[in-house]
């Protein structure tokens, strides 16, 4: 199975995209993962320089974020329908609210799929706070009703939302696993979504944990006999990222972390 890695335009937005693409590909990504721009000129620029460098993209919505559910839902449609024209890799969808309903957070799950047949572009939903996919034991029953339905597994969110590491959900944890076909791998803990550096010894147990259940779905993946799978280093951008206090700076670099992280997965499942 061959592993693609992908670096998230969160926290790059500032560089230009040439400067951007040229250090992802002198970093040695496969590509990037983000959204896409409603200005024609700037997207034109993405699209053109992710072809030269080389380099896959994964299409990454958020920004529906409407409390109206009838316009979240009209919204939702055009971004997918907009981000599926622009033919990405797949698209990485934060789908729902926690607070919409288990029916409305279906419609939206069931429109991205009528989205994806049109299309032809395949749409996930990532496991992530705010999102119909807030929680383990929550998204258990998503998983166990809709037979088809595949996530990003970003199981830093459910460590901070349970406030444990799950062991005592591991029955939510495998399921989650068994429908898993793309991997966010920031590390959380259970007191905060993003630890401050995954080197630190002492974010041991952390890193631990996350990595098991990477473990699992790529050993899992490789039974199925994939062909690619793809993971995004995700350490997020300030004030994701931990700042000192008064002066607002970063504890450490979010490039730096992302870059080892990818080399870290890289050579842990180079066999």
């Amino acid at each position: 199975m061959k592993l693609l890695f992908f670096c998230p335009r969160w926290g790059q937005e500032l560089i230009p995209w040439s400067t951007f693409l040229k250090n992802v590909q002198d970093a040695g990504y496969d590509g990037i993962e983000g959204s896409l721009s409603m200005d024609e000129s700037e997207k034109e620029e993405m699209l053109t320089g992710l072809k030269s460098h080389g380099l896959y993209w994964i299409g990454q919505h958020w920004e529906t974020v409407n409390p109206v559910f009838n316009e979240h839902l009209e919204e939702f449609e055009m971004r997918l329908r907009s981000l599926a024209a622009a033919k990405p890799l797949f698209i990485n969808s934060q789908t729902g609210k926690d607070y919409f309903s288990p029916e409305e957070n279906k419609q939206l799950i069931d429109l991205a799929k009528i989205v994806s047949q049109e299309t032809g572009v395949r749409i996930l939903h990532e496991t992530h706070r705010g999102k119909f996919s807030f929680a383990a034991h929550i998204t258990k029953a998503y998983l166990q009703n809709i037979a088809d339905l595949k996530i990003t597994l970003d199981i830093s969110h459910w460590f901070n939302t349970a406030e444990t590491y799950l062991h005592d959900q591991e029955e939510a944890v495998e399921l989650a696993i068994s429908r898993t076909e793309h991997i966010h791998s920031r590390v959380g803990f259970i007191e905060g979504p993003q630890i401050t550096d995954p080197r630190a010894p002492e974010w041991s147990e952390a890193l631990q944990r996350h990595l098991e259940c990477w473990d699992k779905v790529i050993e899992l993946q490789q039974k199925n006999n994939r062909e690619v799978f793809t993971i995004t280093s995700e350490f997020g951008a300030p004030p994701y990222m931990p700042l000192l206090p008064y002066t607002k700076q970063p504890i450490v670099d979010q490039w730096e972390v992302n870059v080892y992280m990818m080399n870290l997965l890289r050579d842990r499942y180079k066999n």
